[in-house]
């Protein structure tokens, strides 16, 4: 059995480019960076940081170019593919991409305005939040609701496990 699979999460280090194939078909591209962490033999923690090139086709290579701008964070998921060619000199250049199967967008950033991102937002076509959001500061402590339960309405033999 075989499997050829990728999944990555990270931010945008370019714009996405868009173009057409001769059928008319959508296509974009654009790189991706993702970070790992480790901790050295000298007990030093460092950052790792890999560069991914990403191609999306169809519909979703219209969405990732209107609502995708470089540094934006995006889940990709797809397949490794590495293609040659040959330049004006013959020399053979080989580059391995991620062909998108699915995309899934991030959070927008607070300064996208609705002409400039606004609107539908993931691949699906659903729509995404009118406003961003804000992340509650610590001293704005959301109030829960109190739930109170009488011992006499558990019953031991109603516990599914």
């Amino acid at each position: 059995m075989n499997l050829n699979k990728a999944f990555i999460l990270g931010n945008l280090t370019r714009d996405p480019e868009l173009r057409q194939i001769t059928t008319g078909q959508s296509v974009a591209s654009f790189g991706v960076a993702t970070n790992s962490f480790y901790t050295d033999k000298s007990g030093q923690k460092q950052q790792k940081v890999e560069f991914h090139n990403v191609v999306v086709w169809g519909r979703q290579a219209e969405v990732a170019s209107q609502f995708l701008k470089k540094g934006s964070l995006v889940l990709v998921e797809g397949r490794l593919q590495t293609r040659a060619w040959q330049d004006k000199q013959n020399q053979t250049h080989r580059m391995t991409e991620i062909i998108a199967d699915h995309i899934q967008l991030g959070p927008r950033s607070s300064g996208l305005s609705a002409q400039s991102g606004g609107g539908s937002g993931n691949q699906f076509g659903g729509e995404r939040p009118a406003a961003p959001i804000q992340e509650k500061r610590e001293d704005e402590q959301e109030e829960l609701p109190e739930i109170n339960i009488d011992e006499s309405d558990i019953k031991p033999e109603e516990i599914p496990f």
